[in-house]
């Protein structure tokens, strides 16, 4: 095995690896890490920070968000369904490992009879019945390993979930912070609009501005509030999103809408680190892995039907006697079973060529699953430092658009520029506020999306020595 288990049912399953000498021989060896060949360097160059990274939305210094983040981590649904199936992983198992161990029965029987001399009365006889699999071929083993696997990834999809679940109640809230930021912004630029249509409307009234002139500031006004509504749709979408993600009805958290909009800024820099940590930290590859764990235990189960089966059975039977009377028989049988393949038309290879390419299968999914995780890093990490300069360069134009609105707004009053410079600048100072909102928020989504594409899980990480031994 790779290392000692901190989980100590999961420590059991791993202990099934002492039952499966008999059947190394079938079960072929498991890929894995080894075989992915990860890049040396790449841009990506990633490794969780020690300590805290568990926690990594914290960063983000929220006490709305850490609380949202808890009640998710202990009330969704996707998580409650994980851990379900983890406790039926684990039961699999130990039904699986039963089978490598003697199993004995009772039985009995009561019943009547009568003779031509008149006399009857009642019989009962009872009878035990041991029986045990020597697991020659291995199939049994094969099948508590296999189980055993699964149970693995059960554990570590549960691992994922909370990763998920922990990322997308983030990215919800920073959705929410974002639709009260442009909220909050709607009503300054409504603001600023209204004053240009006064002053607009108090030239027209003083016969220094055309009537057009007035339709185009109150154009711009109503076109600038018919983004309410969108807005309002898209607070109340992340704020159900939210509700559903910590388990409760939508709707239960649209009073975190009327809180502080601004969107919060995370404290500290990104991970950094290197590729193998990826494939050690990444739940979701650890799912694939223990797929290909159990691919390969399939494939010996399969293999094992080849090889001769022997089975030892042992009966004791008491009977013939009538009720309250001597028993007048007693009889015991030991014996063995063997069973050995012969002829079946090929088509005990044919399934082993089934669970081979399978598990050729598996691997192919289990590299998939670790190119995507690489380019999940990759993205995000590239997006952080886009957002950043993005954020950089918004600010200095809103600086610039700033002065040219109140430059051109000055010039207008003096009757030295026309409406039409008031309102494209003030156009462009609207838009750039909007988009560095949008653009700190897309900052925001880039950071939590590389926390969750390297692995940080909010809970116990589990590791790879829950994963059964497989056969050289």
């Amino acid at each position: 095995m790779r290392g000692a288990s901190r989980h100590p049912a999961l420590a059991a399953l791993a202990a099934a690896g002492l039952a499966m000498s008999s059947c190394t021989a079938t079960i072929p060896p498991a890929r894995g890490p080894a075989d992915l060949s990860p890049p040396a360097e790449y841009y990506a160059d990633y490794r969780p920070a020690s300590g805290d990274s568990e926690l990594w939305w914290q960063g983000f210094t929220d006490p709305v968000l850490d609380q949202l983040v808890q009640d998710a981590l202990a009330d969704n649904l996707d998580v409650a369904a994980a851990n379900s199936r983890l406790r039926a992983a684990r039961a699999l198992v130990d039904a699986e490992q039963s089978d490598l161990l003697p199993s004995a029965g009772v039985s009995g029987s009561v019943g009547g009879e009568a003779g031509t001399a008149g006399d009857s009365g009642l019989v009962a006889g009872a009878g035990l019945s041991a029986q045990l699999d020597l697991d020659l071929s291995g199939r049994l083993s094969a099948e508590v390993q296999a189980a055993a696997a699964n149970a693995a990834a059960a554990e570590y999809f549960l691992a994922d979930q909370r990763r998920l679940v922990a990322a997308a109640v983030a990215g919800q809230y920073i959705e929410l912070r974002r639709t009260g930021a442009r909220l909050a912004l709607l009503e300054e630029s409504t603001d600023l609009q209204q004053q240009t249509l006064r002053i607009v409307t108090l030239r027209f009234e003083a016969g220094l501005s055309a009537n057009l002139d007035v339709r185009r500031a109150a154009a711009d006004l109503a076109q600038t509030r018919a983004q309410l509504g969108l807005l309002r749709l898209a607070r109340a979408r992340a704020g159900h999103a939210l509700s559903v993600l910590t388990g409760d009805t939508p709707g239960a958290v649209e009073e975190f809408a009327g809180q502080d909009a601004a969107i919060p800024a995370y404290a500290g820099g990104p991970p950094t680190g290197a590729p193998a940590d990826l494939l050690r930290r990444r739940a979701d590859i650890l799912v694939a892995e223990a797929g290909l764990v159990e691919a390969a235990a399939r494939v010996g189960v399969e293999r094992s039907d080849l090889l001769p089966n022997l089975v030892l059975p042992a009966n004791l039977v008491l009977g013939d006697g009538s009720l309250g009377g001597l028993v007048s028989d007693f009889f015991a049988t030991v014996g063995a079973s063997l069973d050995l393949p012969l002829f079946d038309g090929g088509r005990r290879r044919a399934e082993i060529a089934a669970a081979e390419a399978e598990a050729d299968a598996r691997f192919f999914e289990y590299r998939l699953t670790f190119l995507n995780a690489l380019a999940e890093v990759e993205n995000s990490l590239v997006a952080i430092d886009a957002f950043t300069d993005r954020n950089t360069e918004l600010r200095q134009a809103i600086e610039e658009s700033e002065t040219a609105f109140e430059q051109s707004r000055a010039l207008y009053r003096e009757g030295l520029a026309s409406l039409f410079d008031v309102l494209d600048a003030q156009r462009q100072l609207i838009a750039s506020r909007q988009s560095l909102i949008d653009s700190e928020a897309d900052l925001a989504a880039s950071i939590i999306a590389l926390y969750a594409a390297t692995g940080a899980d909010p809970g116990s990480t589990p590791i790879r020595a829950t994963l059964p031994v497989t056969g050289s």
